[in-house]
């Protein structure tokens, strides 16, 4: 049913103040987690590839051992979603609107609409990180895993028994990201970042990467953070996130990313039987990750 007069029965009559209800957006948080690029395709596949072990100590006349173990390992898969919203109106209640600039028809919070959806569905990996996405596929666990396969073992980038956030937790979790390793096998450059939280983590955040001494107790030691350069970009707040206490650690290997397929385009026209306006908003993309290594994560119940 089109928005109709009923709907603004009010605004068609004089004598009215204001018109609240517009209010202004939380400033945008997944594009300071996530790689951004773009599509030309309907799916986008990356392919997790292993290269060639440590090498062997050969004795004297022996012959030289191969490694013929190269190749592709784990498909992770990026399908683009297809966001769409739109309203109706009927022409009487664009004609008899008498506060138009304050309500305008033509702008009912669109474009907001569709950044808060791209903020949920950003956050949404995170949220999930816990449970194995067979959409995105990979190498059968979920993305934060106590045991991510690689050739001749496992590498974790969750605890074993997931931990709160405090000093000794994300300490543990930068010397944790540390030891991975490739799928070879072998130990890579891989360091913490940042670190990201939920709301309620923000002080805690706070006082952890930015107090110049060590939080929380009365020695005068220097907080090791700061001292060592550890989380070099800080903390940041994602404000969709939906647990209270789970927190991730965001790693120097490129691994989160966000596909733009179609940008944010808007169509308005008049459908000739009724007069109504329709105004419809369309966008195409896809958020998801190829390196499991790009984060490290923790997803406590209390």
């Amino acid at each position: 049913m089109a928005i109709s007069l009923a709907y603004i029965k009010d605004l068609l009559l004089p004598g009215v103040m204001e018109l609240p209800g517009v209010y202004e957006q939380i400033p945008m948080q997944w594009s300071k987690v996530y790689s951004k690029g773009t599509s030309q395709m309907a799916v986008e596949r990356s392919v997790s590839m292993r290269y060639v072990g440590l090498p062997y100590i050969k004795a004297e006349g022996q012959a030289t051992t191969f490694d013929n173990n190269s190749g592709q390992r784990y498909v992770y898969t990026q399908e683009h979603l297809e966001i769409a919203l739109g309203y109706a109106l009927t022409r009487k209640s664009i004609d008899d609107n008498l506060y138009k600039t304050a309500f305008n028809p033509m702008n009912l919070g669109l474009l907001e609409s569709f950044q808060q959806g791209q903020e949920i569905l950003g956050a949404n990996l995170f949220n999930t990180a816990t449970t194995y996405q067979t959409q995105i596929g990979g190498d059968g666990v979920s993305l934060i895993n106590t045991a991510h396969p690689v050739d001749g073992g496992t590498v974790a980038n969750q605890p074993t028994t997931d931990v709160d956030l405090n000093e000794t937790s994300l300490y543990n979790a930068l010397i944790a990201i540390r030891a991975f390793r490739n799928n070879a096998n072998l130990k890579i450059f891989a360091r913490g970042r940042k670190l990201l939280v939920p709301p309620s983590l923000e002080y805690v955040a706070s006082r952890l990467t930015k107090t110049e001494l060590r939080p929380g107790t009365a020695d005068n030691d220097v907080n090791a953070l700061i001292a060592t350069g550890q989380l070099p970009e800080g903390y940041e707040v994602m404000d969709f996130l939906t647990s209270l206490y789970s927190w991730f650690v965001l790693t120097n290997i490129k691994g989160l990313i966000y596909l733009d397929r179609i940008p944010f385009e808007t169509s308005i026209w008049t459908d000739d039987t009724t007069d109504n306006v329709l105004v419809k908003g369309y966008q195409r993309y896809s958020f998801g990750y190829n390196d499991w290594r790009a984060i490290w994560g923790t997803a406590p119940l209390l």
